[in-house]
């Protein structure tokens, strides 16, 4: 039987297209989300030779991991990483869902990440016995007390300036610390785990105080833009964060750095 160059083709076509519908998944290739991040040991650290490490890098690169998704991460200051993901030139970030955050992404019910924020003042500082017993925005704005942030932070945006209290921001997070040291507001709302070590890598131990006045807690999450493809992964990602908070994984990771933490402070 003679068969014609022109059903060779068709055959040839054919072959393709089962070849490309059915390819295993084990052996497909990998889709790349971008994740922007600002640095901030524990939660995400990258070394000089570019090594990454912390709780949110081990926690979101282990869940994207079993969704078959590479990730390429991308550092920039804080504020850009919030405009690329609204403007879609980044997939996701990792912060607390805000109602601002609500207008450009979407995100997953379950929290990966709990922090627990307490207040920093200057030593010294005349209305320190004040501020050991803060337990909510509305204290700090009783007390007459400023705040020092920085730019970009969704959480301050949310629950004090609304307060009309007196708001200085850093362009970068690290930078909130020296300003602190100076005197330049009176308070910085932070989580103590990661603000200890930054506070003495800056060699400001002796300048800087951790005081009893606490705040409520922030839930972390991982945010999509709204113009992502990957929005449709985020039902699946939800399922996978409540086995590794169920299977003790999200917990052995942060036990690591706190412990890791301990030894260092």
């Amino acid at each position: 039987m003679k068969i014609s160059f022109k059903n060779v083709l068709k055959i040839i076509f054919l072959l393709c297209a089962v070849s490309t519908f059915y390819t295993h998944p084990a052996h497909a290739k990998k889709d790349t989300i971008v994740i922007t991040y600002n640095d901030f040991w524990p939660l995400f650290w990258t070394e000089e030779n570019g090594t990454r490490s912390g709780i949110f890098y081990e926690i979101v690169s282990e869940a994207m991991n079993q969704l078959n998704i590479k990730i390429k991460w991308e550092s920039y200051p804080w504020t850009r990483c919030q405009s690329y993901v609204k403007s879609g030139m980044a997939d996701g970030i990792m912060t607390v869902p805000t109602d601002e955050r609500s207008t450009y992404t979407e995100t997953h019910p379950t929290p990966f990440y709990h922090s627990y924020t307490q207040i920093f003042t200057y030593k010294g500082h005349p209305k320190k016995q004040i501020m050991d017993s803060i337990k909510n925005p509305e204290d700090i704005k009783n007390a007459g007390l400023t705040v020092i942030t920085y730019l970009g932070n969704g959480w301050n945006e949310n629950n004090i300036k609304p307060l009309g209290i007196t708001t200085h921001e850093a362009y970068k997070a690290d930078n909130i610390w020296p300003m602190l040291a100076h005197k330049r507001g009176d308070i910085v709302i932070e989580w103590p785990l990661a603000a200890l070590s930054e506070i003495k890598k800056q060699n400001l131990s002796k300048e800087i105080l951790l005081t009893n006045g606490t705040m409520t807690s922030m839930p972390f999450h991982l945010l999509i833009s709204k113009k992502s493809k990957y929005l449709s992964t985020l039902p699946e990602f939800d399922e996978i964060i409540q086995k590794m908070i169920a299977d003790g994984t999200i917990e052995h990771i942060i036990q690591k750095y706190t412990q890791q933490n301990m030894r260092e402070h």
